[in-house]
């Protein structure tokens, strides 16, 4: 395993699978079955490829692992520099494990390009898997950014009505933040002298700089999360992607945000990190609260659980910039956690829409009588959105308000009533669609869950439920790094305070 280099692979093995689909020339119906084929074999034999990462990797330390480097630019000292730790890794296999389901739940909603379509899922899943391996900064921007090209496609070529409009606010919206990091990324070149993550790691950049730093890297990713108030175009993006789309953009995409917060944000800037606390946490609470009670107003499926993403988003940036342990397990496990519901709640809508062709919650009432299989797994997938003991979406939660208590009382108590707004528009969404009298014609000859939607719902419903009882299997995981991440921290803080105080009493 040590001489494997399984993280080129598992990135790699997709683009194979893209070009194997790209040599299918023929369009017939013969050929579309095999691209699908294709394509899921892919993704499949991806993610067992990818479990053998989280076999061979050592929890106990904190430090990179399967790490892979080769010059790539070598006038700029630029490497092709692949590794993952505690906080990488398992947003690999997420990314790995969700890219089946999306390519069954396109198996019958896609029925035209499907060759191309099949190709741009390929290529975006090779890209979002490098993110999470780039070791070095330039690497690490190259795929974040290339991410955006297959996504765009993929809502513009096949999504709804609105399609265009969605998909060129999704595209403007994340490059603008991402220039600004391309700046901060040069900024850092030129004072530290190198691209590479490990080294920029260990750098202590001035306290000044940290700042504009903090503040460049700020932009790119409360975009990406994203974050209040730059969360408008996720619901736009949602409601017209198709199904696998909402489910990867949900699922992996808004996690990038995350991810770069706790790769850059807190361990390259602790000053500033520490500084701008208070700022990201009233941005947390205003998006926790607001967008919740927007969700309440919704009359799309979509766009209320679209708007329910930006709120839990919300509980993720509080917890990882509390800084202490509990709320970065928490901000962690709710990305993973909400990885998992979201793009359940997503699969769920793909469900009826491809019965009934609307997604308007006026629609549908009483689909209990007839599709009680149906009924019990958006049942379960809506209480882990809401936060219910017993399930994945409760220990994330309740991790990153332990950790807000910790730092701040009153930030706690105003996103706890996120939990109690959540519950609301959830329940809501549930009773007008799944109870009530089931008085519509159209909705009488629905089907209930066929063998391949049950091949979608029902891993992920014993998932969202093992999870939820027990999380240690990620915990294990994440620990070492995390507690790694938080001492770093905290040392350049108290570092800082020292001298203050020294200056001071100079």
């Amino acid at each position: 395993m040590a001489d494997l280099p399984i993280l080129t692979i598992t990135t790699f093995l997709p683009l194979v699978g893209a070009l194997i689909v790209f040599l299918i020339w023929e369009d017939s119906e013969v050929a579309r079955r095999n691209v699908r084929m294709v394509a899921l074999l892919t993704t499949c034999l991806t993610f067992l490829v990818s479990l053998g990462i989280w076999a061979g990797f050592d929890n106990s330390r904190a430090d990179f692992q399967f790490v892979e480097k080769v010059e790539w630019i070598s006038e700029g000292g630029i490497a092709y520099h692949m590794g993952v730790d505690g906080i990488s890794m398992l947003f690999v296999i997420l990314t790995t494990f969700l890219m089946p389901f999306c390519i069954l739940a396109s198996w019958d909603a896609i029925q035209h390009r499907v060759r191309e379509y099949m190709i741009a899922f390929l290529l975006l899943e090779t890209l979002m898997i490098g993110v999470f391996c780039s070791l070095d900064i330039v690497l690490f921007y190259v795929f974040f950014e290339a991410g955006l090209i297959p996504m765009f496609i993929i809502i513009g070529v096949w999504g709804g009505q609105r399609r265009v409009y969605a998909s060129m606010k999704f595209f403007l919206y994340t490059l603008l933040g991402s220039v600004l990091m391309l700046l901060a990324i040069m900024a850092m070149y030129w004072q530290a002298g190198t691209t590479d993550i490990p080294t920029l790691l260990a750098y202590d950049f001035p306290a000044d700089m940290q700042t504009w730093l903090w503040l460049a890297f700020f932009a790119s990713f409360a975009v990406k999360m994203p974050m209040w108030p730059v969360h408008t175009w996720l619901p736009d993006a949602h409601v017209e992607a198709p199904t696998a789309g909402s489910v990867i953009l949900a699922g992996i995409l808004l996690k990038m945000g995350g991810y770069g917060f706790l790769r850059f944000s807190l361990p390259m800037f602790p000053l500033a990190s520490d500084t701008m606390q208070n700022f990201v946490f009233a941005l947390s609470v205003i998006a926790i609260i607001y967008t919740s009670l927007v969700a309440l107003m919704q009359e799309d499926i979509k766009k209320l659980i679209a708007y329910s993403s930006v709120a839990h988003m919300g509980y993720v940036t509080m917890g990882i910039f509390t800084a202490n342990v509990q709320g970065i397990q928490g901000a962690i496990f709710q990305m993973l956690a909400h990885g998992l519901v979201s793009g359940a709640l997503f699969l769920c809508v793909g469900v009826v829409y491809d019965r009934m062709h609307t997604r308007e919650i006026a629609a549908y009432g009483g689909l209990v009588n007839n599709m009680p299989k149906y009924a019990v797994a958006f049942l379960i997938f809506t209480m882990a959105n809401v936060g219910l003991p017993g399930t994945a979406g409760f220990v994330g939660e309740f991790l990153t308000l332990l950790g807000a208590f910790q730092a701040n009382t009153w930030v706690a108590i105003f996103a706890t009533l996120g939990v109690i707004l959540s519950a609301a528009y959830a329940l809501w969404l549930y009773r007008r669609v799944v109870f009530g009298t089931l008085d519509k014609e159209a909705l009488k000859a629905m089907l209930d869950l066929n063998t391949r939607e049950k091949v979608i719902l029902y891993p992920l419903v014993v998932l969202v439920i093992f999870f939820g009882v027990y999380p240690s299997p990620v915990f294990d995981v994440t620990t070492a790094s995390v507690d790694n991440l938080v001492a770093t921290v905290q040392a350049a803080i108290d570092s800082e305070a020292r001298s203050a105080l020294a200056a001071t009493g100079n």
